[in-house]
């Protein structure tokens, strides 16, 4: 067997320092854990599951904390992949998924920021949004005509800054209420976005999930590589932290995504409810007599 994962150096390897001036370009989206194959990569994600599936449980017995997991790629970097490979080590009836897609006409009546506040996890869950409030510093930065609301007197680099405040202090918010927020970008290189692309193009059963709009994006990739950039640069805070995702391997990403997750569960320590005395009498009473009523 190969070399052991060290869940927590693995998840801080990722980890982008509050202030940091970000350049993808200096995170290799082909890392893979050193010593490590494909094989022993999975196997040891599997093994891991059971003490995320220990600690979900004990999150959502003790109901006083929440994990927020946002997810934020360009094409085919491996959000859905991710979701499916990582999170199934959970129980599935204490998560929730939300895909972003474009505004309604009721959410564009709102703060951009509304629909995202909505779909806030409650207590002793964890929410995952694919795709997120992001969205509003990214696709609109490089499709600035897809802005909205359109009520800003700032110069349009005013925007962005005034943004990036706004997204930061609720961000605050949300973890001074009792939500953890897990940032994670799939950073996937060119050359592996174009393989999955034309593995999407050569297989029948795939045609449905390529678009010309996913070339058209492709051909905007140094926009949205500056966008992504700063994204990162203005908002890894102290409080909710980015993590950057090796993701042209697939089991190497699922692996630091689950090492970030678990990692970011382990800090919050969560306990089953302590039972008092009193209440310990009265289950042995009742145990007592549900043993007598059983037949015999």
């Amino acid at each position: 067997m190969g070399a052991t994962v060290k869940w927590k150096k693995l998840a801080e390897s990722t980890r982008v320092e509050a202030g940091s001036a970000v350049r993808l370009a200096d995170f290799a989206a082909d890392a893979r854990p050193r010593g490590m194959d494909k094989k022993d990569g999975l196997k040891q994600l599997e093994a891991g599951k059971l003490e995320l599936f220990d600690l979900q449980d004990k999150l959502y017995a003790q109901g006083d904390r929440s994990v927020l997991i946002v997810l934020q790629a360009i094409d085919a970097a491996g959000k859905d992949g991710t979701i499916k490979h990582v999170m199934s080590g959970i129980n599935p009836e204490g998560v929730d998924v939300h895909s972003f897609k474009q505004p309604s006409a009721e959410e564009r009546e709102h703060g951009y920021l509304w629909r995202h506040q909505k779909a806030v996890p409650p207590l002793g869950r964890i929410g995952i949004f694919n795709r997120s409030h992001y969205e509003n510093v990214l696709v609109t930065r490089v499709h600035p005509e897809l802005l909205w609301p359109k009520t800003s007197a700032l110069p349009t680099e005013g925007i962005w800054k005034q943004r990036y405040k706004d997204i930061n202090a609720w961000e605050k918010y949300l973890t001074d209420n009792g939500t953890v927020v897990v940032k994670l970008f799939l950073n996937v290189s060119p050359d592996e976005q174009a393989r999955r692309f034309l593995a999407r193009i050569d297989t029948e059963t795939k045609n449905w999930k390529f678009s010309k709009t996913d070339m058209a994006e492709r051909d905007l990739w140094p926009d949205y590589q500056r966008a992504f950039g700063d994204m990162l640069s203005h908002t890894s805070t102290p409080h909710a932290p980015w993590h950057v995702i090796p993701a042209d391997h697939k089991w190497a990403g699922h692996l630091a995504t689950f090492a970030v997750l678990l990692e970011a569960i382990k800090r919050i320590d969560p306990q089953y409810p302590a039972v008092s005395a009193a209440e310990r009498a009265d289950l042995s009473t009742y145990r007592q007599r549900l043993i007598a009523q059983l037949s015999d």
